[in-house]
């Protein structure tokens, strides 16, 4: 990358204005999160997102300004290996970064676009997280510190009734045994780009981990809107889950009822409308 292809400079206190109110706001999420950790808590809810995904909470605070930005009077070394000197002051190398991870960022861009390109989908009413306790025992629940709304045969027979229709692999790949087989669709790994689509949950919680996995190129701003859209998503995620999270302030989205159903349809259409706005802005941020 040339200084020319820069295409916006901050200088001084623009750039470290944008920087603390970055810090600022994932703080408001990464000091609970840290004071459990050190205390050995743990949160089904509120966890999630720093141990399911691989963004450490360092990482997440750390400020990157995306590709194009030059920072007046910054050191290169306090932004790291991706970043070059320029004759004001400091740049992301964007075509190093780019010809490095190539092979990645194009795997994530054509996800990216693929699922945008196709119809959502809204008649899951969140039952992945039905099949992932299926038939299980008290012991087997992976959280299995809290209750079940419904006796273990309920739960099943609510599996039972609706069916399962999930797209995402990811979910999928946690869905216990005998859940398998009562799912409309059998995802993998190498059909992912022809299965997600923009109305899943699970899907448009991961914008979070493309967003970090294309980072540095992308502002870090964006990477914290995704993040605080993946946070949101996993709320409604397991409130409409077998688990009783309402000790928590969770009070459950009761998706076995019509009402609960009716509920959780609306929550999911605002999620994908925000996502839809991320989503373009991922594609923008990352040209092919």
């Amino acid at each position: 990358m040339t200084a020319a292809l820069a295409s916006a400079v901050l200088d001084v206190a623009a750039w470290r204005e944008r920087r603390r109110a970055h810090e600022e706001r994932v703080d408001v999420w990464l000091t609970p999160h840290l004071a459990r950790r050190r205390r050995g808590e743990r949160h089904p809810v509120a966890d999630f997102l720093f141990t399911y995904y691989s963004h450490r909470p360092a990482q997440l605070r750390r400020w990157h300004p995306g590709a194009g930005v030059e920072l007046r009077d910054a050191d290169p070394a306090e932004f790291g290996r991706d970043y070059r000197a320029t004759t004001a002051g400091v740049t992301l190398d964007t075509e190093a970064v780019r010809e490095r991870r190539a092979e990645s960022i194009a795997w994530i861009r054509s996800l990216l676009a693929a699922t945008a390109g196709r119809p959502a989908h809204f008649g899951c009413f969140g039952m992945h997280e039905w099949a992932m306790v299926y038939r299980q025992t008290r012991e087997e629940l992976r959280h299995n510190a809290w209750p079940l709304r419904l006796d273990p045969e309920r739960t099943a027979a609510v599996v039972e009734e609706r069916g399962v229709r999930c797209s995402h692999f990811d979910a999928f790949r946690f869905f216990t045994p005998p859940a398998r087989p009562l799912n409309l669709l059998t995802p993998t790994r190498e059909t992912q780009h022809a299965n997600e689509q923009p109305g899943c949950l699970h899907a448009n919680m991961d914008l979070y981990k493309w967003a970090y996995k294309v980072s540095p190129l992308v502002p870090s701003e964006l990477v914290a809107d995704c993040f605080e859209l993946a946070r949101d998503i996993r709320t409604l995620d397991m409130r409409a889950s077998p688990y009783d999270l309402a000790a928590l302030g969770h009070p459950p989205v009761r998706v076995e009822t019509a009402e609960g159903r009716a509920e959780y349809a609306v929550a999911q259409r605002g999620f994908a409308d925000r996502a839809d706005v991320l989503r373009d802005r991922l594609l923008a941020a990352v040209p092919a």
